[in-house]
């Protein structure tokens, strides 16, 4: 891969690496370092420019990051305890606001890791599930299910 080619994919994919990172993990400052890792590891692995599958490297690569990350710095339930859900259109909340937040902290507490992964890759993201299911290096199936699971979850 040379230069110009990294640089569309940065261009291209870094805005999403990023969230990805933040909904996984909570943490613009982490999300930030994570994202800066991954592009590293893309130029240092020398990878081929295959324009169909960077989107799903580049998530393989983010998401064996955060796990390495997660599993070197914290346990499940320090993660989950320090997870906060950011309003995008917000800066000061009202009590309606701050009331809604934590709702859905709360909701996405009850959600396992995968569930929420794929939930937020969706819903925040806007990836379908074959691109999701690709990304993760998991079947559609596998991705419907975690799915499901999620919504009945948040229904309830």
């Amino acid at each position: 891969m040379n230069k110009k080619e990294f640089k569309d994919i940065y261009d291209k994919y870094g805005k999403s690496i990023r969230n990805y990172l933040y909904y996984r993990s909570g943490s613009e400052e982490l999300a930030n370092d994570l994202t800066q890792d991954v592009f590293v590891k893309l130029w240092e692995g020398n990878y081929k420019y295959h324009s169909e599958k960077n989107k799903a490297l580049l998530y393989k690569i983010a998401g064996g990051l955060f796990l390495d990350y997660h599993r070197k710095t914290k346990s499940e339930a320090d993660y989950i305890a320090h997870f906060k859900f950011k309003l995008k259109d917000s800066s000061s909340p009202d009590e309606n606001a701050k009331h809604y937040r934590k709702k859905c902290e709360l909701a996405l507490k009850s959600l396992t890791e995968k569930e929420r992964t794929v939930f937020l890759m969706n819903k925040m993201e806007g990836l379908i599930y074959k691109e999701i299911a690709e990304c993760l290096e998991i079947s559609v199936k596998a991705v419907e299910k975690r799915m499901s699971k999620a919504l009945k979850k948040l229904e309830a």
